[in-house]
């Protein structure tokens, strides 16, 4: 799979109590994961998608996950592909083809543990382009960073709100500028 340059990144990490293993068994499995976007929200406008997956269910490297739903009476169709897996580690995912989604174009998202003597650290992150052209255009400057942020918080909160932890989420690094803006 071909490696995308995004032109926007948003991070955050908490501390969960659990060890690396566990949370990544925990993480690893998208219904969990991602049960934000199964439940109606703000954020959605009151909707919410489901999943899809292939034999793999997003638990190996290669493995196909898919949402559908609709948001505002618009049919969304995501398809992503895992393109990181190193259990206990790290993951991450794509979207692949022409993902029909409003706020974002595409997007690569995924998490890292880093074990602690009372749990783990777990950094939550989003690559993701902003539309180019129709309602997306406009969507996407008003909403994408805050849809972004509201998707890496949501993967803390799943975790933490999984294994008990304190509320320790820090923001890490936010990079809402252009590609060629970067490399100066």
């Amino acid at each position: 799979m071909k490696t995308e340059t995004f032109a926007s990144h948003y991070e955050a990490q908490a501390t969960v109590n659990a060890p690396a293993d566990l949370l990544f068994e925990y993480l690893d499995d998208f219904e969990q994961l991602g049960a934000h976007m199964t439940r109606s929200s703000w954020m959605m406008a009151g909707s919410k998608m489901r999943y899809e997956f292939d034999d793999g269910k997003g638990r190996r490297l290669g493995a196909r996950v898919r949402l559908l739903g609709s948001f505002l009476g618009l049919k969304l169709e995501i398809d992503e592909r895992v393109i990181d897996r190193e259990p206990a580690r790290s993951k991450a995912w794509q979207t692949v083809e022409n993902p029909r989604i409003l706020i974002l174009a595409r997007y690569r998202m995924g998490f890292s543990l880093r074990p602690l003597s009372d749990g783990s650290r777990l950094t939550a992150f989003i690559d993701y382009a902003l539309p180019e052209k129709g309602i997306g255009r406009l969507l996407g400057a008003l909403a994408g960073g805050v849809y972004a942020r509201w998707c890496v918080r949501n993967i803390l909160r799943q975790a933490k709100g999984h294994f008990g932890s304190a509320a320790d989420e820090v923001a890490l690094r936010a990079d809402f500028r252009q590609p060629s803006e970067k490399a100066r």
